[in-house]
């Protein structure tokens, strides 16, 4: 096998494509030819030492990705040679092969192609959980979507309106911003031209949106936070501007509102079967076709730094995958 190996957690230059042994299988784990392998944000802070996770060095980068089992070990019950999963492990995805552990494997029905499968499960089970359970999204409600053109922000969009609310999508360019209405959002803000908070109220009527999704952080969160609704629902997802933002907490107070983590790697491992029957929800509407992701493009394996100074531009719409032959 081959794989792009992180002996030096220096930055992706530091990145090299090595032949390696390729791996058996033990307990409760599958050996899996990789198809297809998306990238992420978390792939970007893992190779740099940034990321909250450290796995021990040397380790192959890559959260998650989509193949078919080769090898199934000691124990492992539901999965068998020659099954197409995806899997979102954290690592080992930018390679030909790796081991999953078979509890993290989601078996893939029929029509379900690779390259959509390996950008599928971060973003929206991420989303998913973001919205219908730490935001209590109900029909009718307004939803303001930051970074909405990135991976998560696109899923969050198309979930959004699966639930019935109005989207209010914001990103960095009238490009990224029509980008989003073809997803499916009913207003859009360009935040490098106009103002959020002043966009917002003219789009709302003054009442603020009821739930702000924010993969973002940076200078976008405080002006969202002070948009927002009476009892509004502000979802910390993550901070791709870099910045973790400090709000002064009586801004919550005098807007009735809610400050909500969203973890959804630990709601997984806390609560696997709520998170089995959500997996199962989102299986189900890619299969209706209420939700699918756009991939920005598809580029060889072998062009991986190519792909996270792609990332790293900010020119990515949807999500990149990077494919195997």
């Amino acid at each position: 096998m081959h794989a792009w190996l992180c002996e030096n957690p220096v930055g992706v230059d530091a990145l090299t494509w090595k032949e390696l042994p390729t791996p058996q299988p033990g307990k409760g784990q599958v050996l899996i030819r990789i198809q297809a392998a998306s990238l992420n944000f978390p792939d970007l802070l893992i190779v740099q030492n940034k990321y909250q996770h450290k796995p021990e060095l040397p380790f192959v980068p890559g959260s998650e990705y989509a193949g078919v089992i080769e090898a199934v070990g000691e124990g492992v019950t539901g999965l068998q040679v020659g099954q197409a999963v995806a899997c979102l492990s954290g690592t080992g995805g930018f390679g030909t092969h790796t081991l999953a552990p078979a509890k993290l494997c989601m078996p893939l029905p029929a029509g379900f192609p690779p390259v959509d499968a390996a950008a599928f499960i971060m973003i929206y089970a991420t989303s998913h959980h973001a919205l219908m359970d730490r935001g209590q999204l109900k029909p009718g409600e307004t939803v303001l979507v930051l970074g909405a053109a990135g991976g998560v922000g696109m899923s969050a969009i198309q979930i959004a309106k699966v639930a019935g609310a109005k989207v209010i999508a914001a990103a960095s360019t009238d490009e990224k911003c029509d980008f989003c209405r073809q997803l499916g959002a009913d207003e859009t803000i360009n935040y490098s031209t106009q103002d959020l908070r002043e966009r917002l109220k003219e789009l709302t009527g003054g009442k603020g949106p009821d739930v702000i999704y924010d993969p973002v952080g940076g200078p976008f969160t405080e002006p969202a936070f002070r948009s927002i609704a009476w009892r509004g629902r502000h979802l910390v997802i993550g901070f791709a501007a870099g910045d973790i933002p400090a709000i002064k907490i009586n801004l919550a107070l005098v807007k009735g509102a809610s400050i909500v983590g969203v973890f959804w790697g630990d709601f997984a491992r806390r609560e696997p079967q709520a998170n089995a029957a959500m997996m199962q929800e989102l299986a189900s509407w890619y299969a209706q076709g209420r939700i699918k992701p756009v991939i920005d493009r598809q580029m060889p394996m072998s062009e991986l730094k190519a792909a996270y100074a792609r990332m790293g531009s900010r020119e990515v719409k949807g999500k990149l995958v990077l494919v195997n032959d």
